[in-house]
């Protein structure tokens, strides 16, 4: 099978690569599966940029898994999605004989993915995730990236008309069974504009509602 190079990032073609776009395709929706790609085309494109040392093929794991955490069968009733999304990115990788080292960075670079101001100072795979997400759903850094690898990344991988409010629509369909889960975390903001049910869970409310005296 021939690499495919997209705006210059050749996309991995390993056997386990090709495993996990086939789960991927087969578990998520098509603007999830297109945004995931998207995500790691961006995250690789930032780190080629920043001269940073990454595996192109454990980038493109966590980019491709970040979000299955929304999905079933991954989704649970407890536990962040992105917990759950970096839970089964750690299995699939064990399973496939893949270094505990390697295993915890794809999980970092999962479980952070929503958490700003953190991915940035960990390893390159864990940064690079996260640079590719806020790219893709936010637009940060936009102008960092040309009109040229940025036409290239959508020509391949194309956005839905609506795909802003398309990706909001798929994390509240993914997180408004588990509602506790968004506490502390960028979700919150989700189900506050897509569920006329949710009420915000107060930091400082749980402070001083605890039982301590004082």
């Amino acid at each position: 099978m021939t690499s495919k190079t997209i705006a210059g990032i050749t996309v991995p073609d390993s056997k386990l690569a090709r495993e996990v776009e086939q789960l991927v395709r087969d578990t998520e929706s098509e603007l999830l599966f297109h945004h995931s790609n998207r995500v790691f085309l961006f995250g690789a494109l930032a780190g080629q940029r920043k001269r940073l040392s990454f595996d192109p093929e454990l980038l493109y794991v966590g980019a491709m898994f970040h979000d299955m955490g929304l999905q079933a069968p991954y989704a649970s009733k407890t536990e962040r999605f992105e917990v759950d999304g970096a839970n089964a990115a750690a299995a699939f990788l064990r399973q496939h004989g893949i270094d505990e080292r390697a295993v915890d960075d794809v999980w970092d670079a999962i479980a952070l993915h929503t958490t700003p101001g953190i991915p940035q100072h960990k390893r390159p795979v864990v940064a690079l995730v996260t640079a590719g997400v806020e790219m893709d759903v936010l637009g940060l850094d936009f102008d960092g990236f040309s009109a040229h690898e940025r036409a290239a990344v959508v020509a391949a991988h194309p956005r839905e008309a609506d795909f802003k409010n398309g990706i909001i629509d798929a994390f509240a369909k993914g997180t408004i069974a588990r509602p506790e889960t968004t506490f502390g975390n960028v979700k919150a903001d989700v189900l506050a504009l897509r569920d006329p049910r949710y009420r915000r869970v107060d930091f400082c409310q749980v402070i001083l509602e605890s039982r301590w005296p004082g």
